[in-house]
Parts: C-alpha cells; structure tokens; sequence
C-alpha cells in the first residue's frame, strides 16, 4: 500500500470519528494528515511526511484554539438576550417589600423582582438582567 493511500485513509477516520463525537480539534487533524497525503505524493520521505502532517495538523490546532480564546465569553441562557427575550427590557418598580422582593405587572403576569447585587436601591424604573426561574433579576437604568 502506498504511503499517500494510508495517510488518506487516516484522514479519512479522523474525519469520521470527528462526525461521531463533533469534536472540532479533530478536522485540524486531519488537515495534517492531508498534509501528510500531500507530501507523500510529492515524494517526500516518510520522516517528512510525519513531521509536515505533525506541523501542520499542531499548527491547526493551536490557531483553533488561539481563536476560540479571542471570542468573547457566551453569556448564560438565563441573562443572554439571543436567548431569553426578556433581557434588557424594563419594568417599573413601585415599592420593595423588607425581603428585597417586589411584584411587577409585566406581559400580562406578576412577577417577583428580585435586585441585581442583592440590595434595592428605591423605587423606579428598572432593566431586567436576567431572569432565573419565575423571577426577574433587575438593575436600576
């Protein structure tokens, strides 16, 4: 068997498992072992061939994970506004109850309004933050 045809096949199971499991790394993988197929096909020896698949599907890897770094952090479901509508809309406050609670009219229902940070700061208007379970966590606008 031909060394191009075993780096194929490698590339090709990389592939497959990576479809299996979805884990990213592994199509950076197998960009190396194509590069390896590559190689092989220009006639390089089998050393080159594992270290160009070896630099190329490392290099892949780490600029991958170089980029994930960069992106900024994902917020909660429960306080992420592409997921949960109610964030960043507002609601008016009319008066805190002695447990740092209060009950708000919004989209038709009471709700429990509970402080952002734990202490309410008065009666007003506030934007909701985030919402966990049946409660709206609040700060003032």
């Amino acid at each position: 068997m031909a060394d191009s045809t075993l780096w194929w096949l490698l590339a090709g199971a990389a592939v497959a498992v990576e479809l299996l499991t979805g884990t990213f790394y592994l199509l950076m993988l197998a960009i190396g072992l194509v590069a390896g197929a590559v190689a092989a096909h220009a006639g390089a020896s089998q050393a080159t061939q594992l270290v160009v698949a070896a630099l190329v599907g490392g290099g892949a890897v780490a600029f991958w994970h170089l980029q994930r770094g960069r992106r900024p952090k994902e917020l909660p479901a429960q306080a992420n506004p592409s997921v949960n509508p109610d964030v960043g809309e507002s609601v008016h406050v009319e008066h805190w109850a002695a447990d740092h609670t209060a009950t708000v009219r919004y989209r038709g229902a009471n709700w429990t309004v509970v402080p952002f940070g734990g202490t309410p700061q008065g009666p007003g208007a506030y934007r909701v933050r985030e919402v966990v379970g049946s409660r709206l966590v609040v700060e003032k606008i």
